[in-house]
């Protein structure tokens, strides 16, 4: 894997590299993997022009003959987990979590696998020691917050056979596609009709608590740890689902039925959202979106990309480790697609509300493949409404004509 600072850089390291083993008749083939379009000789090209296949293939090739080489510019730097990966050239400034995240692709163990190797040509041993040294003095992986924890319980709600893997993969292709929330509900009856019929009190008490558990490690063990477990994220989205349709058994004390009925993570985040729109309206410098009302289609306020990314990093930039890269992911990845989106396109003669249902529904579809190539991304835009309504509201920014 070579780590390049640019997308530039990353075309240069991978036409040399190619060019070298062409020259040596090696049997190997290099991919190189970065967002968007890049100047090669006066034409722009995208990664899948150049490495001949489709951009969503590189994490499926990597691995097989005769690919050897990932050449990347921010790609594939976190939530990359490939047990194969054993040597890295790094030529950029890697500083903080960033370099703890870069050089932990090399830590996935496998059984041909007996060391790992990092040349770097730009950072020096203190900045990388300094990068890890809080990690290494924090206890992280105490009972409460060990991934093997996940595995366990995963194990454990299975073994309860009131779910199974088909109806997971259904529902959360069906939520990523982008439909309502009445239209998925039927799928969760059946697990709620086991659920109540084959499991006695304390299997119902068992169950609900360990699929609660679940989530919450998952959730948080998602947001500091960076690796992609695609099957765990699904679960995860099922499960939130399928809990709050579970009823709790009966209790003779009025009081724990009342508190079960309380979602309380959506009173805090309710809280919150309304800590950021007072403080919103105190700036005075950002109008609020308009209702659209008055017979005439009010026309959006140009503002300086760098404005939208100021503003994105001060209300978004503690979220991530890297925050202009999901910036650039916005732009490059999800803007694209939402664009290319023939619902949308067709919805934009219409009606503005149906216009803005239409660009949700595009924005939500587009972000799927983010659950496999930027997990940490994915995560706070379906968890995070604010961040959601920023995501949408800036990509219709940068597709209005």
């Amino acid at each position: 894997m070579v780590i390049c600072s640019g997308i530039p850089e990353a075309v240069k390291y991978y036409r040399s590299i190619k060019a070298y083993l062409e020259e040596i008749k090696s049997p190997h083939k290099a991919i190189v993997a970065f967002s968007g379009e890049t100047d090669v000789e006066g034409q722009m090209m995208t990664e899948s022009q150049l490495n001949g296949f489709p951009s969503d293939e590189i994490a499926e090739k990597i691995p097989e003959h005769p690919y050897r080489f990932l050449v990347c510019a921010d790609k594939f730097q976190t939530g990359y987990d490939e047990p194969l990966l054993h040597t890295m050239y790094v030529d950029k400034k890697l500083s903080g979590v960033q370099a703890v995240q870069t050089l932990s692709r090399l830590n996935r163990s496998h059984p041909n696998k007996r060391s790992a190797f990092v040349l770097d040509f730009y950072n020096n041993a203190e900045t990388v020691t300094e990068a890890f040294s809080d990690y290494y003095r924090t206890t992280l992986l105490s009972e409460e917050t060990d991934q093997n924890k996940l595995h366990d319980l995963q194990r454990e709600l299975e073994d309860a056979q009131v779910f199974t893997q088909e109806q997971v993969d259904t529902l959360v292709e069906r939520y990523l596609s982008g439909e309502r929330r009445d239209t998925l509900d039927p799928l969760l009856d059946p697990c709620e009709a086991i659920y109540k019929t084959t499991l006695d009190e304390d299997g119902q008490v068992d169950f609900k608590g360990k699929a609660k558990a679940f989530v919450r490690t998952y959730d948080f063990l998602a947001s500091i740890l960076p690796y992609s477990n695609g099957s765990w994220e699904k679960l995860s989205i099922f499960l939130t689902m399928l809990v709050r349709k579970l009823p709790a058994p009966k209790e003779e004390d009025l009081s724990k039925g009342i508190l079960d009925a309380i979602n309380m993570d959506s009173y805090r985040v309710e809280k919150q959202e309304r800590l950021k729109i007072m403080l919103g309206d105190e700036d005075a410098e950002i109008e609020p979106s308009p209702t659209g009302g008055g017979g005439a289609k009010p026309q959006p306020e140009l503002v300086r990309l760098s404005e939208i990314l100021q503003t994105f990093n001060e209300q978004f930039g503690t979220l991530f480790t890297d925050a202009d890269r999901i910036f650039r992911r916005i732009q490059e990845d999800v803007a694209p697609a939402v664009e290319k989106d023939e619902a949308y396109q067709n919805a934009k003669t219409n009606t503005p509300g149906k216009s803005r249902l239409e660009l949700t529904a595009a924005v939500k579809k587009a972000m799927g493949p983010m659950l496999r190539d930027d997990t940490e991304f994915y995560k706070q835009f379906v968890q995070n409404d604010s961040f959601k309504r920023f995501v949408t509201d800036f990509v219709a920014e940068l597709i209005s004509e």
